[in-house]
């Protein structure tokens, strides 16, 4: 025995950036560079998002992603290497904040009190892994004590916005039988009226405590952060006795690297640097349709 595996097949899914185009030339050409012996080129999406098949053993994926990332350095496409058999997943578990929505609801919430600069700061180190995420959300959240509830709900429907791809991702994988999960480190006063909106089969949050319809400056126990979210896609996995390489996780910041590693697919989505270096995928230039070319889906499947 050498003690090497026996090789599978693998697909390396290319994603054109956004408003960008692929061509099956770069497509094959990264390949290439990055060592990969191509045995099958397929459209997705002509000019949008194509599969390329290979054959190596599984341990030798990581270094085949590090390859293929190295390809396509200077190019505005994404590329996300896996398993070909298990490529479709049947959970999806999803951050909320800079993920699904384009805001940190944290700090739209600071623009109420006129302090968006002092917390957007807390927020950038806490996501970039340079503070601890649990103290950081407790600081944070006693500059809103005296905010109303109502200004919330105002803040939600005015200000937040789904990312692109957002519903397509969620619908598309619900149609297809998998359940999709929106766990927050944020507060279930923006997660559940946007899980709602983006038709989550249900959303997880940090609670605010609230009195007479005011906040009182305080989180209630426990708090949802990096261990937790770990542990939400655990229970999200078993309730449904999936196994790990049927989930998708998908999120971009520290608190997520947990969650990230968890899955059987980990995408650091527009991440921070940290995040995308340790996740087992990356979007960098794509919309949230990536994660559905990545299992993928064609075109023609996405519901809309």
């Amino acid at each position: 025995m050498n003690g090497k595996s026996k090789p599978i097949d693998h697909v390396a899914t290319f994603i054109a950036g956004t408003g960008e185009g692929l061509t099956k030339e770069l497509a094959l050409s990264a390949c290439g560079r990055a060592g990969l012996v191509p045995i099958r080129f397929e459209w997705l999406e002509p000019d949008v998002a194509a599969d390329i098949r290979f054959t190596i053993e599984e341990s030798a994926l990581p270094d085949a992603r590090v390859r293929l990332y190295a390809a396509l350095e200077g190019e505005k496409t994404d590329v996300v290497a896996q398993p070909y058999a298990t490529r479709r997943k049947a959970l999806l578990v999803a951050d909320m904040d800079s993920t699904m929505i384009r805001q940190e609801c944290i700090d739209e919430l600071a623009e109420l009190i006129g302090m968006r600069r002092r917390i957007a700061a807390i927020t950038e180190r806490a996501m970039n892994g340079e503070i601890e995420f649990e103290g950081s959300l407790l600081e944070r959240v006693a500059l809103f004590s005296g905010v109303k509830l109502a200004d919330i709900g105002r803040l939600v429907g005015e200000r937040i916005t789904a990312t692109p791809g957002a519903r397509k991702l969620v619908a598309t994988m619900r149609a297809n039988g998998a359940y999709a999960a929106l766990v927050s480190g944020g507060f279930t006063a923006f997660a559940e009226p946007i899980g709602e909106r983006l038709a989550f089969d249900e959303a997880r949050s940090n609670r605010l405590e609230v009195r007479d319809g005011v906040l009182t400056g305080r989180v209630l126990p426990p708090v949802l952060g990096r261990e937790a979210k770990r542990v939400a896609l655990q229970e999200l996995r078993a309730a449904r006795n999936l196994p790990a390489y049927a989930t998708l996780a998908v999120g971009d910041g520290a608190n997520d690297l947990d969650m990230l590693t968890e899955a059987g697919l980990g995408v650091a989505f527009h991440a921070k640097p940290k995040v995308a270096q340790a996740a087992g995928a990356r979007i960098d230039h794509g919309d949230l349709t990536a994660l559905l070319y990545a299992q993928g889906y064609r075109r023609t499947e996405f519901v809309e």
